[in-house]
């Protein structure tokens, strides 16, 4: 016999529990179901322990150069990975169980341990249960992906979540990617005194930036000791004694990285794989995203699918976005679409890099002439003074309707001072009112008008 709801949340991600929040105040009785550890991504294996790691990482880098600050250490700079790993652990344990508190304590709400799986449109299974209700919202998230590459299952490979377990260093991480998820590993990993080397099969590092931002980072990176290996034709893994040999096949250099451990980092893919989805008629892409609309309602009536799974965006603050768009469409009668969303992101090596709207090649490609503005941080006073001058501030504008199109900061504080240029982008602002906008000195945030006040003729 089924126990019925007036919703079921599979998933105690991001989107999940304050959905939860939201319908259980509204009166309906909600089923969450979890089968793992609540917080989903962000909690326990993503943004949290990772930017408790920068900052660890973070800390070690300052205190070695801290000769330049006029401090003087007594004694080599050590890093304890014991301690570094259970100061990461007492970060997200402090989230997950405050999140899984709250959930347990909400009124109308039946928190669910297990595995969920559809047997119809709107029932589920949950070990020896079964649920039914007139909403679903499927938020399961994602995982790292290991593709079938040449020897992969003869070595021991690192993922996004295994690699957090580490309480030892690594003597040689090898890093199978370069984009976001393993360029922060690199540094984190090379602060704490690792030697890395990053492995990349395309031909320059985050390759869906720009190409002065990719340079600039890989510049960075490479002085401080990390090795970039671009161009790795064919990645293949073999074992060499106790260490792992990677293939690369690199048109120059040593064809083969011999390390201690290797990280892949080369994408995600969706838990979507044992839900029973078919059972319910719900259409997935050819990767496993569930499809759904610009609501993020599925095929199916009554099913919404939230978060990671979905394919519409791959960050905390997009999942938390897609909660608020359900929950202004079902619960406020408000209109909000995911194409409503601006693209903004951010990469947390150090320095930061804040994104936000359309890069350079992507607003040429869309025909737009623009006109940029940029600045490297060398001549931002608040970088200075901080001894932190890697990186530029990049804007661009549309020639012709005066909006602004998107911008770039990589930088120290790039991560926080690009809301500024995010903000009005929401507003649909004339890039002037920024331009007139009185900032608070000495900030990177007040440089943002002066590049709006020297931008180049439109091109």
């Amino acid at each position: 016999m089924s126990k019925n709801f007036d919703a079921i949340i599979i998933g105690a991600g991001q989107a999940g529990p304050s959905l939860a929040g939201r319908l259980t105040a509204a009166g309906m009785s909600v089923a969450l179901i979890e089968r793992k550890l609540f917080g989903g991504t962000c909690v326990n294996t993503g943004c949290v322990p990772t930017k408790t790691l920068v900052a660890s990482a973070y800390a070690a880098h300052l205190a070695r150069r801290a000769h330049e600050y006029g401090v003087k250490l007594s004694g080599a700079v050590a890093v304890d990975m014991k301690a570094v790993r259970a100061r990461k652990e007492e970060v997200l344990l402090k989230s997950r169980n405050g999140i899984e508190a709250w959930l347990k304590g909400m009124a109308r709400c039946t928190v669910m341990h297990g595995h969920a799986r559809f047997i119809g449109p709107r029932e589920l299974s949950v070990g020896g249960d079964r649920i039914t209700a007139e909403r679903v919202f499927i938020n399961v998230g994602g995982r790292a992906l290991i593709p079938d590459m040449p020897g992969i299952g003869s070595v021991r490979i690192l993922t996004n979540t295994s690699i957090l377990e580490l309480d030892t260093l690594p003597r040689h991480l090898v890093i199978v990617g370069g984009s976001y998820v393993g360029l922060e590993f690199a540094q984190i990993f090379r602060r704490f005194g690792a030697a890395v080397t990053v492995i990349e099969k395309g031909s320059r590092l985050i390759a869906h930036e720009d190409e002065d931002a990719s340079s600039a980072v890989t510049e960075f990176l490479d002085a401080e000791g990390i090795a970039v290996r671009t161009d790795a034709e064919c990645i293949s893994f073999q074992p060499r004694g106790d260490d792992i040999a990677v293939g690369v096949k690199c048109s120059s250099g040593a064809p083969e990285v011999v390390g201690s451990h290797v990280l892949l980092a080369v994408g995600r893919r969706p838990n979507t794989d044992d839900l029973g989805l078919s059972e319910a008629g719900i259409a997935i892409d050819e990767r496993g995203y569930v499809q759904v609309d610009d609501e993020l309602r599925t095929n199916v009536p009554g099913i919404w699918a939230l978060g990671d799974c979905n394919g519409k965006g791959a960050f905390t603050h997009t999942s938390y976005n897609d909660f608020e768009i359900v929950a202004a469409n079902l619960l406020d009668h408000q209109p909000r679409r995911v194409s409503d969303r601006v693209t903004a992101y951010a990469l947390y090596t150090d320095p930061p890099l804040g994104r936000a709207g359309l890069n350079e090649s992507d607003a040429r490609r869309s025909g737009h002439k623009i006109r940029v503005g940029m600045r490297p941080m060398t001549r931002v006073g608040r970088a200075v003074e901080k001894g932190e001058t890697k990186g530029f501030m990049k804007i661009l504008v549309d020639a012709e309707t005066e909006a602004i199109l998107g911008a770039s900061i990589l930088g120290v504080g790039g991560d926080e001072a690009i809301h500024c240029v995010l903000d009005i982008i929401y507003a649909k602002a004339p890039y002037r009112v920024l331009q007139h906008a009185v900032h608070i000195h000495p900030t990177v945030s007040e440089l943002i008008p002066t590049l709006l006040s020297e931008l180049g003729p439109a091109s």
